[in-house]
């Protein structure tokens, strides 16, 4: 008896022992289905794009960027991912902790750097937002080296401001150095290389009663023998800005221009995204493929801007407004002041555009920026020709007749920037001719084609 009492009391206390050892060692391990940011780092240089998983246990697939299949295992703590670009082998070796995923991959079989993945954001608000945002800072540079001003959400609207082009904010204190500084850069959640932003421009109110200009014509405009008979002798000009009437005035203007006036019609010069990693910041008097100073005078309330994503949240900044301005902005300057802004934001993912487009109501925009005036043509007549062909599914034949017929291109900027308009009455034209159309788009006419010079 005492034999077997002394055995059931060492399994008495061996056996509490025993359980919590058990549940440690099959601990619950958290799926990888889902969206993630993959970053990678190659020559020092880091990159992002989504990373969209299934995961049924050991096995994962699923693709990366959008278009390139990914397949992997995964055992316990560890993971290998495997894609191609292009005909070369991706191998992704690393861990998965609380925080994501990271590790090292190799090309071919040699190592080549290290990446992570993170998860993406899941706490966006219920409803679409109004948030209002008073810039402390502007900037010179597109540059995703700057720290976001604020995080956003697509369907997000805000009401924030900008400086005018020379730094001077609506109580005329100069707040930063010209060269048009911006107000921003918003992140906006979701956002990632491969995508496109549309910026909606739903208000713009000038919001001081003064703007500064200049009297010269730019050299770009002039012939060798207009410069020649007419120096350039570059004067300031300023023009009060009635907001009641609506209209701007030139202040001490010469002979023929007492009192002056035009009707105020507000726009922003600059629009733009930060530029890809493999790219240097922009300056923003400068423009490209992601926006920047484009100085187009439709880029006003009701407009849409799109433009290609080249970095995780995009990195929206915007800016230089102006109150009036011609095309060409012949004058170097246009009617720039400060200007109270509200826009709010979109993201089409997997929608790759290569020049920056405008809508509104009456006009499809297409922006061409390059070092000439032909490149810039044919840049907006071949992206505006892809608009009607991706997004309204006309064929080639199709979209060149329409073209052909209703399109007009204009000269927003002379520094070799162009936009084709096509207007939208147009295509209440082809659908009819179409009857029952394939097209899923609401039915409304479509606009011209425009080319920018820059």
């Amino acid at each position: 008896m005492r034999i077997r009492l002394a055995q059931a009391l060492i399994l008495l206390t061996i056996c509490p022992a025993i359980q919590p050892v058990a549940r440690s060692q099959a601990p619950t391990i958290e799926s990888l289905a889902g969206e993630w940011q993959l970053t990678t780092v190659e020559m020092g240089i880091p990159y992002s794009e989504r990373l969209l998983l299934t995961d049924s246990g050991a096995d994962i697939s699923g693709s990366v960027g959008g278009d390139k299949s990914i397949k992997g295992k995964r055992e316990r703590g560890d993971v290998r991912l495997e894609f191609k670009r292009g005909s070369e082998d991706y191998a992704y070796v690393g861990k998965v902790t609380k925080m994501g995923m990271s590790g090292s991959y190799s090309v071919n079989g040699q190592i080549a750097g290290a990446w992570s993945a993170k998860r993406e954001p899941s706490d966006k608000p219920g409803s679409p937002r109004m948030l209002d945002f008073i810039p402390t800072q502007f900037y010179r540079q597109l540059s995703a080296d700057v720290a976001p001003a604020l995080r956003i959400w697509p369907g997000d609207t805000i009401r924030t401001k900008s400086v005018d082009a020379g730094g001077e904010d609506e109580k005329s204190v100069k707040r930063v150095e010209g060269g048009n500084p911006l107000t921003g850069p918003f992140y906006v959640e979701g956002a990632m290389p491969g995508d496109v932003l549309a910026i909606v421009i739903k208000r713009l109110r000038v919001n001081r009663d003064w703007a500064g200009s200049d009297s010269g014509l730019v050299d770009r405009a002039t012939t060798t023998d207009y410069a020649s008979e007419n120096k350039r002798e570059w004067k300031n000009t300023r023009w009060h800005l009635d907001a009641e009437k609506q209209i701007a005035v030139l202040e001490n203007g010469p002979e023929h221009l007492r009192n002056f006036s035009v009707p105020i019609r507000p726009m922003l010069g600059c629009v733009a995204v930060a530029p890809s990693p493999w790219d240097s910041p922009v300056d923003t008097r400068d423009s490209g493929d992601l926006g920047g100073n484009m100085d187009f005078n439709e880029i006003r309330e009701g407009s849409t801007v799109f433009l290609p994503v080249r970095q995780p949240g995009a990195l929206l900044y915007l800016g230089d407004a102006h109150a009036v301005q011609g095309d060409g902005e012949l004058n170097g300057n246009a009617l720039e002041t400060s200007m109270d802004i509200e826009f709010s934001v979109d993201v089409q993912r997997g929608k790759n555009i290569a020049s920056p487009r405008v809508e509104d109501s009456e006009y499809l925009m297409a922006v061409g920026l390059s070092g000439s005036l032909d490149d810039a043509f044919r840049v907006a007549t071949s992206e505006l020709a892809s608009w009607l062909r991706t997004e309204y599914n006309l064929s080639r034949e199709e979209a060149a007749i329409v073209r052909g017929v209703r399109s007009s291109t204009r000269l927003p900027r002379l520094q070799i920037e162009t936009w084709v308009s096509l207007p939208k009455s147009a295509r209440a034209a082809w659908h009819h001719c179409h009857g029952s159309s394939s097209d899923s788009r609401p039915k409304s006419p479509i606009n011209a084609q425009t080319v920018h010079v820059k």
